[in-house]
């Protein structure tokens, strides 16, 4: 009646293994580091950069615990343990003056980090702690407002354009288009051509027209939809995010976390980096590229004094400059799939790219007719353009093409990494920033483990000392639910914050309330005169509905967090409901496979201990008689 076949006892043995050696990670705790990463696209960090840092190490008389290679292709990286963090802050300022010839251009960048001392045994059998959020293991936070207002922009720039290549391809003639606000004003003779000219670009489903008149000039008044604008914004802070996660894991940064927060603004978080500054410059990096068709009616130095056409502009800064160039913008970055240093076929530097299915598209109308003339890759960065290089089109182009007269490979390589790590849709500027230090994090990590630990020891004491023997298989099945939930965070490599321990001390108290129900059920049944072997039995079986009804009712407010939450909310809905579920497995399943390794082998069972089972009309100090 109350006995297991043997391989639930293996399934049981099982989980407790694998959950302690899953667990088993986080206790190694982390140790002061040094990133080294490489500062120029030109600059590889390889093996024998690990040898230049360990020797520069043992020059400045501060030895590293351990010195590693870590990474691949552009996230590769020397990281360097020490012992203290004063250790840390000397070898910093020791491997910035070594490694860099140019402290103002240098070649290395080398970073504040914590690391963990996890042995490379358990990383192989994909056993590593949990990441631990900013308020546990310190590093710098940052909020970011996306101009939406830029976004827009880019928007009503890219349907002026269109208009006007649709227009030219059906051949609509008009009196000229331009951009007002956010509404494009085309101007026409009459009303035919007008309306010619509507019934051109209906086919794009986003925009709404409207009729107006400017003396003799008729105009057609081209706006988006307010959903289309709408949508327009949420797009364009999506692709920030995709955007500065590549550029954040381009340059090696470890466990970013990077999440929208309301409609325009940007949470980017980096635990373990203490350097502000590196932090802003690796955030700062990013701007948004745009490729415009130079201007060949102005030639910038000998003309300057000479009107510039109005739908053209005139740029000075970057290397490509000066150059006047249309103010009609054929593609962004985000057309943009992959891009490659290389060379041409006169083994000159150059750029490889390969555009996605729309953006080959928009680069072979722009180009069929304009052979032989030069094409002008810019960056915008803080509101100022910078003319990067402005090549000529020696062909169609296609999805894939290369950009030639990129100068040295070092320019090569730069304008690829930027290419390939995407374009920002909008500037951006940092609305807050604060950094949390380790020691704070580490204060933080002792409170909510002492916290936790102390109220297992309260809860497993009661349990034992109301409970007697059935309330030492709650205790241990209580501790088995934290194994298996910490196992489980680890194994998810879920990012673990202050609200994520206050989660796995509400899980303590969801999963004993469980094992409250099954022994009090076994009680009633004792009560009601059954034998010791079927009040077991039954205790468990009768209980097992209730504990149902009450964990997914519990979990549904725990799933309801996780989907209409964000940020910390989160966090402690992940850990709540991992919770239910582990501690439905070790309340029922755990603490059942216990009692009935203790009780299930006695046949003739006359007495368990349970505590006192009360009945009406005996004396507290009295137990009923219980019989097989």
């Amino acid at each position: 009646m109350n006995r297991y076949p043997v391989w639930k006892y293996l399934l049981i043995a099982i989980a407790l293994l694998f959950g302690a050696l899953y667990t088993a990670p986080n206790y190694f705790g982390q140790s002061p580091a040094l990133q080294v990463t490489s500062g120029r696209s030109t600059i590889n960090v390889t093996s024998a950069t690990t040898t230049v840092v360990e020797d520069a190490l043992k020059r400045a008389g501060i030895p590293a615990t351990a010195t590693s290679l870590e990474g691949t292709g552009h996230s590769t990286s020397v990281r360097a343990r020490f012992a203290s963090t004063d250790a840390q802050f000397k070898a910093k300022l020791a491997l910035e003056r070594d490694l860099n010839r140019d402290p103002a251009n240098p070649d290395y960048i080398v970073t504040v980090n914590l690391v963990k001392n996890t042995p490379a045994w358990m990383e192989k059998i994909g056993a590593k702690p949990m990441n631990l959020g900013l308020d546990l293991r310190g590093g710098v936070h940052f909020l970011l407002q996306v101009d939406t207002r830029a976004v827009l922009e880019n928007k009503i720039k890219g349907i002026q354009a269109s208009a006007r290549s649709t227009l030219r391809d059906q051949n609509v003639r008009h009196a000229g288009i331009e951009r007002v606000g956010n509404t494009v004003e085309v101007r026409f003779r009459d009303a035919e051509t007008r309306n010619a000219a509507r019934k051109a670009l209906s086919n794009q489903t986003d925009l709404v027209f409207a009729d107006g008149a400017d003396g003799a000039d008729l105009k057609l008044l081209v706006n988006l939809k307010p959903d289309a604008l709408k949508r327009t914004v949420e797009d364009g802070v999506k692709q920030n995010i995709v955007t500065l996660s590549k550029r954040i894991n381009e340059l090696g940064t470890t466990e970013p976390i990077i999440q929208q927060q309301g409609a325009d603004r940007i949470v980017v978080q980096l635990p373990g980096v203490q350097d502000v500054a590196r932090a802003k410059d690796i955030i700062g990096r990013t701007a948004t590229l745009e490729l415009r068709m130079v201007d060949n009616t102005v030639t910038p130095g000998t003309e300057l004094s000479a009107a510039i056409p109005l739908n053209s502009e005139l740029f000075t800064e970057g290397r490509g400059a000066p150059v006047v160039l249309s103010k009609d913008i054929i593609l962004t970055g985000e057309y943009i799939s992959s891009a490659v240093a290389s060379f041409d076929q006169n083994q000159q530097p150059a750029v490889s790219l390969d555009l996605n299915g729309d953006g080959g598209r928009r680069m072979r109308q722009a180009t069929r007719d304009n052979i032989g003339k030069r094409m002008a890759i810019l960056l915008k960065e803080k509101g100022k353009y910078n003319v990067l290089s402005a090549p000529t089109i020696q062909s169609e182009l296609g999805s894939t093409f290369q950009i030639t007269n990129m100068g040295t490979s070092e320019d090569a390589n730069e304008l690829a990494l930027l290419l390939r790590s995407g374009a920002l849709s909008a500037p951006m500027e940092f609305v807050e920033e604060r950094v949390i230090g380790p020691q704070l994090g580490a204060e933080n990590i002792s409170r909510g483990l002492y916290s936790t630990i102390w109220g297992f020891a309260a809860i497993a004491v009661f349990m034992i000392i109301y409970y007697h023997v059935f309330g030492f298989f709650s205790a241990v099945a209580l501790a088995a639910n934290v194994l298996f939930l910490l196992a489980l965070l680890s194994m998810l490599q879920a990012t673990l914050t202050l609200p994520g321990i206050a989660a796995i001390a509400l899980a303590l108290g969801v999963a004993i309330d469980s094992n409250v129900l099954i022994n009090e059920r076994i009680r009633e049944e004792l009560r009601a005169g059954a034998a010791p072997q079927a009040a077991i039995s039954a205790g468990f079986k009768h209980a097992w509905d209730t504990i149902l009804d009450s964990n997914v009712t519990t979990l549904i407010v725990g799933l309801a967090l996780l989907i209409f939450g964000s940020g910390p909310v989160r966090g402690f809905a992940v850990v709540h409901c991992l919770g239910i579920m582990t501690s439905m497995f070790s309340a029922v399943f755990v603490a059942r496979g216990l009692a009935n390794l203790w009780y299930g082998r006695k046949k003739k069972l006359t007495k368990i201990s349970i505590g006192t089972v009360w009945q009406p009309g005996l004396s507290p100090n009295k137990e009923p008689s219980t019989r097989n």
